[in-house]
């Protein structure tokens, strides 16, 4: 288990520099339709503007503790002015360089009911003031944990190459979230963080994982980078380093309302935990909780410090969640490695129960990890559970099971029976509920061969999905 209790920030100094902008919200009701055009009318009632871009990925570091010095380019305008006063306010110091003739970049929008309708962007790129920008990263690397590098793509990182070259020079990690660029020019950098459009866009597709771990050790290796943390939205994150090292995180089951501004957050999460000396891996599953955190707020949004504390005291540090198989196998085969005991269970949990979430709780006492294997729609007709069953969905039934304690990952198999993922997984403990003897189980000759144990657990007696489906329907 990873501990992710971030230690104190007091004295952490990290830099970001990158394209900022002001992100500007206008909110209200839109109860009819324009009879101009078939578009919403929305009564503007509220506005608010926030840090966005870089802006927003300083005001995260700053949020959570650590102290922070943004570099970027602004205009000599209004947006300018409520851009430095928000994060000025939030503790970060701004280090601009004011362009003439140039606009601080905005975007606009509109949101209604917590959807967003319309967004309107105000930008161009940014003039050359390359040499200003490096004059003023040189002045403040001597002092710096951490460099951030958050390019949109907007000019202000239009020569990554020096300025890599400079944190590297003056022994400061780099932590690049990318946009268009090779990832070629970032070389050296300690971290890559692209999305997964980002990646596929630079080292192509892939159809399974092994293709996905091949190509970003591929693109470690010929871009001379340290990791890549490919964020991978409900897919989780995948971190590969150069030595070929390889992990898959889960991303965590919550309600995602908006995902702007999540990969800021990851980004500045990466770059305070490399800062305070963490491995890749253990940064990328603290950025991952952190992430989570945000994409369950409206608009673009930071994480606390507290807010932080809890939610990795609540989940005790575990990297858990709904898996594929492919990625299942991959951190089962980890979680062995490290001397960590698998328990593999199965079954419908079509409405989950308290004869469910006790006889997990047990098969979870059984180890130190439990791997719950849930049969697809399609598998649940065929063991002829009624007509109308399941009741709920895959897609829910594996949602619910993902936030149980007892719970560590979540897979789906479509198969009549699980021997094909007990086959892949080789768990350590295979268990069942039901008044049956161990050698009547599924997969029990399978799991006993490889000499892995097999054990039957008793059900809370007056528990039954199907009877409670009954007592609906009858009242009775």
């Amino acid at each position: 288990m990873q501990d992710l209790k971030l230690p104190s920030l007091r004295d952490t100094h990290l830099v970001v520099m990158g394209d900022v902008m002001l992100d500007r919200y206008w909110y209200g009701e839109a109860r009819r339709v324009s009879q101009e055009a078939p578009v919403p009318v929305v009564d503007v009632q509220r506005e608010e503007h926030r840090p966005g871009g870089a802006a927003n990925a300083a005001l995260n570091v700053a949020s959570v503790g650590a102290k922070c010095t943004l570099i970027g380019v602004v205009g000599d305008d209004a947006a300018a002015v409520l851009l430095r006063g928000s994060l000025e306010a939030a503790g970060v110091r701004c280090e601009f360089v004011t362009a003439p003739e140039f606009n601080t970049i905005v975007k606009l929008r509109i949101v209604s009911q917590r959807q967003q309708l319309l967004r309107a962007d105000f930008d161009r790129l940014v003039p050359d003031v390359q040499v200003q920008l490096q004059a003023l990263l040189a002045k403040i690397l001597p002092d710096a944990d951490a460099l951030i590098l958050e390019d949109y793509d907007k000019n202000t990182l239009a020569e990554p190459e020096k300025l890599v070259s400079m944190a590297k020079a003056a022994k400061v990690p780099v932590i690049v979230d990318p946009k268009a660029k090779p990832f070629s020019r970032y070389a050296g950098a300690t971290i890559i963080k692209p999305n997964d459009h980002e990646f596929r866009a630079s080292a192509g597709n892939w159809t399974s994982e092994e293709e996905l771990c091949e190509l970003a050790r591929a693109t470690c290796s010929i871009s001379n980078v340290g990791s890549l943390v490919i964020t991978r939205g409900s897919k989780g994150m995948t971190v590969v380093s150069s030595n070929g090292g390889m992990e898959h995180i889960p991303a965590h089951e919550v309600e995602v309302f908006d995902v702007t501004g999540a990969g800021d957050t990851v980004a500045a999460l990466l770059g305070i935990s490399t800062a305070v000396g963490w491995d890749v891996v253990r940064s990328a599953a603290l950025a991952n909780l952190g992430a989570s955190l945000v994409v369950a707020k409206v608009g673009t949004a930071t994480v606390s410090g507290p807010e932080l504390a809890n939610a990795v005291a609540r989940r005790g540090g575990r990297d858990r969640g709904v898996l594929s198989r492919q990625q299942l196998a991959a951190v089962v085969a980890q979680a062995k490695a490290s001397g960590e005991r698998v328990v593999f269970t199965n079954g419908c949990f079509d409405i989950l129960h308290a004869g469910h979430v006790t006889y997990l709780e047990e098969a979870r006492a059984l180890g130190d990890r439990l791997v719950v294997a849930v049969n697809d729609d399609a598998s649940v007709v065929r063991l002829e559970k009624g007509p109308n069953r399941p009741v709920n969905p895959l897609d829910r039934r594996m949602r619910v099971l993902a936030g149980l304690a007892s719970v560590d990952w979540v897979v789906s198999f479509h198969e009549d029976t699980p021997e094909p993922l007990l086959a892949l997984l080789r768990p350590d403990v295979l268990v069942k509920g039901g008044d049956y003897c161990a050698d009547q189980v599924v997969g029990h000759q399978l799991v006993s061969g490889y000499g892995g144990d097999v054990r039957v657990l008793s059900l809370v007696e007056d528990t039954s999905t199907t009877d409670i489906i009954r007592k609906i329907q009858t009242g009775v």
